[in-house]
């Protein structure tokens, strides 16, 4: 075959091929992008230009200034409950009170201490000026003259104010009699004062007696003189009679004598 044979049947499969090829390609440029492969990596996103780097660390946040975590509110913080605000300043009132009572009553006790030990001291004062100015004395006693219906179990004694002498059970109502004072005094105006307690005493039908007490309660205001010895007997006894009630029966006397102070050392001595 001659080249003019060949170069006449190239030409003619171009032309036979061309109409094909060009149907390719315009179908090729409808057909929608083919999906990347899966292995391929995908196209980064550019991140916003005031984003943190990827691998930086984020900052710390600071805690409040009371060591709370920054998520949870303030100690202080107005939105906190009013109840428990309110339970706390309760509580705290209460306790103010009761320390404010028990401090009140340790001062109403040390006042009367304070006023107890002064009524002392002014009574061992006018012991001393007594009995070295006046040589006034007085001799108080304790007379028993109840009767078998009544025990005495206290009884207690006060010269101006102040406790002299006190005695409670401890064979109190076997004792028909027993000395009380007996010592110097300032001349002058002063008040016994006297108070007794019995209990009540039966057999038998009466045996419910035991379950009464009977208080009495007297003073009595004497005159000491300078150079004189005021003797007074305190005398427990029944009043009245049969048809008086058993709890008006109970009463007190005082029965004085008043002597020079040769006498009364006499009488004293001639006692012994």
């Amino acid at each position: 075959m001659t080249s003019l044979g060949i170069g006449t049947l190239r030409w003619g499969l171009l032309m036979l091929l061309l109409p094909t090829w060009l149907a390719t390609q315009a179908h090729a440029a409808d057909a929608p992008p083919p999906p990347s492969s899966a292995g391929a990596p995908a196209a980064a996103t550019p991140a916003p230009a005031d984003a943190p780097a990827a691998g930086a660390a984020a900052a710390p946040v600071p805690l409040p200034s009371g060591g709370a975590p920054a998520g949870g509110p303030p100690a202080d913080a107005p939105g906190a409950p009013p109840a428990a605000a309110a339970a706390a300043g309760g509580a705290d009132s209460g306790a103010y009170t009761v320390r404010l009572r028990s401090l009140e009553k340790n001062v109403n006790e040390l006042k009367e201490q304070i006023f107890r030990t002064k009524a002392r001291l002014n009574l061992l004062k006018e012991t001393v000026l007594g009995g070295v100015i006046g040589a006034s004395r007085a001799v108080i006693h304790h007379k028993n003259e109840m009767g078998s219906s009544f025990r005495l179990i206290k009884a207690a004694f006060a010269l101006d104010g102040v406790q002299i002498a006190a005695k409670s059970e401890g064979g109190l109502a076997d004792m028909q009699e027993f000395d009380v004072y007996n010592g110097a005094i300032q001349p002058g105006s002063h008040t016994l004062s006297v108070s007794l307690q019995y209990q009540g005493n039966g057999f038998g039908v009466f045996s419910y007696l035991k379950g009464y007490k009977f208080n009495v309660k007297s003073s009595h205001t004497f005159v000491a003189g300078e150079s004189k010895s005021t003797n007074i007997t305190v005398v427990g006894y029944e009043k009245g009679n049969i048809t008086t009630q058993l709890s008006d029966k109970p009463a007190i006397d005082f029965r004085v004598n008043v002597m020079s102070a040769g006498e009364s050392g006499a009488a004293a001595a001639a006692k012994k």
